[in-house]
């Protein structure tokens, strides 16, 4: 034999004693690497039980503080309990402001051309150039689109009957843009001009009714005149007069209810309360009161030598109840008070010392001012209608009665507002006092 290792000869037991040994190893290798398996998934395991208790314990936790700080956010809050305030509500509009807001938006609308002439009473006669107007027709219609006045007052001749003077101004009413002032004298006694006409009532005047020693007949009679005014279709009536007779032979003596101002005052009240019971617009004239002259302001200049004092205590007592009382304009008398105006030859209409810081300031007048008719005596022998229709609007007269000339009066104030002598808010003021009385319910 050579010196490499033989190979060895086993004898079959030795053979299957090794089977065996060989077979006993790989057995318990496998047992170790299950018994190493299940050691790691029990330790797997226990560590994933573990960390869920971990984490519910925490989650427990956090949840507790979560709560103890809800806690005290809520005791800290209700320790300082901060009142939070409540919306304002927004206040409903009252009626006089939805009324205003309708009217401004009215006059916004209009031209300048529109809002003068709206300043304007007239005749028919003035406004058509006919001689005598009986019907409204293209005429009427033509005159109120190229001049849309205020209004229109009335007289006897243009009163043919009662069917016809309804038709008169129910037409005449259709063709205005704009309402208008369908205005007449209804004082009763010899300025009534339905029954001057022979189709209304006659009534008593006032100094008839004044010596009755009771005020109820000057509501029954005012009453009377304006319900059938009404009827027929006017709305506003120049009336009741608010002048005292207190000299011998006064201008207003017949159209006055007597001399005693609280008397009188009475009176007046009642004459409101009657016409505006009707659903008639009234007029308290003639302010400051021109029964303190025998002189006749239709006829020329009138003057009166009362001291502001005495209008005081007697003339404006009486105006002042006819406007507690109700009455919605005011009418401004060409007399010339020197104790009122400071100057001698100035009437009334014209001073802005009686308009404005007198009617409006002392005696809280808020209601339409309106001129004494323009083409009378005391005004038309010394200013030209444009002239003074100016005067009376920057005096603070809203409304302009019958002026000598319309269109020329018209075309003054036009002109007056063109050169800055009176302004366009002005003018505005005056439409909105007119068309509150206009349009209120």
């Amino acid at each position: 034999m050579s010196e490499e290792k033989k190979e060895e000869v086993l004898s079959p037991e030795e053979l299957e004693r090794r089977k065996i040994r060989k077979s006993r190893r790989v057995r318990n290798q496998i047992l170790s690497y299950v018994f190493l398996f299940v050691f790691i998934a029990a330790l797997g395991f226990g560590g994933y039980v573990g960390a869920q208790k971990f984490i519910e314990k925490n989650n427990k936790q956090t949840e507790a503080q979560k709560q103890d700080s809800l806690a005290q956010m809520i005791e800290k809050e209700d320790s300082q309990t901060v009142e939070i305030p409540s919306p304002t509500p927004t206040p409903t509009p009252s009626p006089e402001e939805i009324l205003d807001a309708k009217i401004d938006e009215i006059i916004a609308g209009m031209s300048i051309e529109e809002k003068v002439a709206g300043l304007f009473i007239v005749t028919p006669e003035g406004l058509t150039g006919v001689k005598k107007v009986i019907q409204a027709g293209e005429g009427t219609k033509n005159a109120l689109e190229e001049y849309p006045v205020g209004g229109l007052i009335y007289f006897a001749q243009n009163m043919q009957s009662k069917d016809k003077l309804t038709e008169l101004l129910t037409a005449t009413s259709l063709y205005a843009k704009n309402p208008l002032f369908l205005a007449v004298d209804a004082e009763g006694g010899s300025v009534s001009r339905l029954a001057e006409a022979k189709i209304g009532s006659k009534v008593d005047s006032a100094e008839k009714i004044g010596a009755t020693g009771d005020a109820k007949n000057a509501y029954t009679a005012a009453n009377t005149l304006a319900t059938e005014i009404k009827e027929v279709g006017f709305n506003l009536n120049f009336a009741p007069v608010a002048d005292l007779s207190n000299v011998e032979k006064s201008a207003m003596q017949k159209r006055s209810f007597g001399s005693d101002a609280s008397q009188v005052s009475e009176y007046v009240a009642e004459a409101v309360k009657g016409m505006k019971d009707a659903g008639v617009t009234t007029t308290l004239k003639h302010f400051p009161g021109i029964g303190s002259t025998a002189q006749d302001t239709h006829k020329g200049i009138a003057t009166t030598s009362r001291t502001l004092e005495e209008f005081r205590a007697d003339e404006f007592s009486v105006f002042k109840a006819g406007i507690d009382a109700g009455a919605d304009m005011v009418m401004i008398g060409h007399i010339c008070a020197p104790a009122l105006t400071g100057e001698e030859n100035i009437p009334c209409t014209f001073s802005s010392k009686v308009v404005t810081d007198i009617l409006r300031g002392e005696l809280g007048f808020e209601g339409v001012v309106i001129s004494d008719a323009m083409n009378m005596g005391a005004v038309s022998q010394y200013y030209g209608a444009d002239e003074a229709a100016v005067m009376a609007i920057r005096a603070g007269c809203d409304m302009v009665l019958m002026p000598e000339d319309f269109k020329l009066a018209y075309t003054g104030v036009l002109k007056a507002i063109a050169d800055g002598s009176v302004s366009e808010e002005r003018v505005n003021d005056s439409l909105k006092r007119i068309y509150r009385i206009k349009y209120k319910e």
